[in-house]
């Protein structure tokens, strides 16, 4: 069974939304070579209809010297999304219908495991359905006060086991998570 894997940039107070806009500072050669790494063994993207509506506007026009535009736009992709029709990405594949279902179906699928950036609102949803076998976030040193966070009263309690942290210079702390129940 293919796994799910969620990567994500944070504030320091939880906030998940545009990260492009505030992250940079923080996101040196060193964080990007790690993140780099930890999405080459996934060729497979999961991806929420505004991050994928952000991300198109963006990857499709960058070339190779540009980092992870290779990466992104080889990909497969997997939309998850109520009101697209079509999508104008390469390798990209609407899912529609039941989450917990579709999303279970991918997970049963041969290939590469998942790999959910960004997508905070279908992140949401596969832990509220426990299909999110993992958490990675890399929490920047900054608070913003307000934005979309990734934990809110819909998740209800969740309990997360650490698997692993590393610091970085920039000051950026990756902390991966799976859940305790699991």
């Amino acid at each position: 069974m293919r796994t799910i894997t969620a990567w994500m940039i944070s504030s320091l107070d939880g906030v998940v939304e545009q990260p492009e806009r505030w992250s940079s500072p923080y996101m040196n050669e060193e964080v990007n070579a790690e993140i780099g790494a930890g999405m080459a063994p996934s060729g497979t993207l999961l991806l929420g209809r505004r991050t994928y509506q952000d991300m198109v506007a963006y990857w499709p026009h960058q070339g190779s010297d540009v980092p992870f535009a290779d990466y992104m736009n080889n990909s497969t992709k997997y939309v998850v999304s109520a009101t697209l029709d079509t999508l104008k990405w390469d390798n990209a594949h609407l899912v529609t219908g039941d989450v917990a279902e579709e999303v279970g179906k991918l997970r049963q699928q041969p290939g590469d495991n998942l790999l959910i950036l960004g997508s905070p609102t279908l992140v949401r949803s596969l832990l509220r359905l426990g299909l999110l076998d993992e958490l990675t976030l890399n929490i920047c040193p900054i608070v913003l006060g307000s934005g979309l966070r990734l934990f809110d009263d819909t998740i209800g309690e969740l309990r997360l086991e650490l698997v692993e942290s590393k610091t970085y210079g920039s000051g950026v702390l990756r902390a991966g998570y799976r859940r305790a129940d699991a």
